[in-house]
């Protein structure tokens, strides 16, 4: 059975755009999984440890027949292979990959967390996801992702960088 998955991806360090497209590239390797399609790459203020470069964010709709673990697992092996470290608690990393929705359903393990526990705080996030499917409704409400941008996101600080149409663009993300 074919799983419908939005994954967000970032990155802050040496060719963020290099790391963003390599990270897509092995993520359409994995076996029985495909990237459906992708946002747009936002330039986005660090949230947390504010002491290190921009970030460039981006979120794509993946299918897959892993398991929710499974592609956890092969994620975090993509991050390995790119060289992410883990040293400073939200700190600068080549490439960070975590999953947001596992088709419509609420997964609570020790290891993974879906939907992700805080995405609905972050535009970085938010934006990039809405962009990519406004239609879009947070697991079992009736909370559309327009209305939770609208009252919860502080658009600040999240610039289109490159549009998904391959031209460049900049400026504050308007819905």
């Amino acid at each position: 059975m074919m799983n419908d998955v939005y994954v967000a991806l970032g990155s802050n360090i040496g060719d963020r755009q290099s790391f963003l497209d390599s990270a897509l590239k092995e993520i359409d390797r994995l076996e029985g999984t495909h990237v459906e399609k992708i946002s747009s790459i936002y330039e986005t203020e660090p949230v947390g440890y504010k002491d290190q470069e921009a970030f460039l964010n981006m979120v794509a709709k993946v299918q897959t027949v892993l398991s929710p673990n499974e592609l956890l697992d092969k994620l975090q092996s993509i991050e390995h292979a790119l060289k992410r470290t883990r040293e400073i608690h939200w700190g600068p990393r080549t490439i960070d990959l975590d999953i947001l929705l596992y088709n419509q359903e609420n997964i609570q393990t020790e290891e993974l967390k879906i939907p992700h526990p805080r995405m609905l705080d972050r535009g970085f996030v938010m934006i990039p996801l809405y962009e990519l499917q406004p239609d879009l409704h947070f697991p079992h409400t009736d909370k559309n992702f327009s209305t939770i941008i609208e009252e919860r996101i502080d658009k600040k600080g999240v610039n289109v960088w490159k549009r998904n149409n391959g031209g460049g663009g900049s400026g504050l993300f308007e819905n």
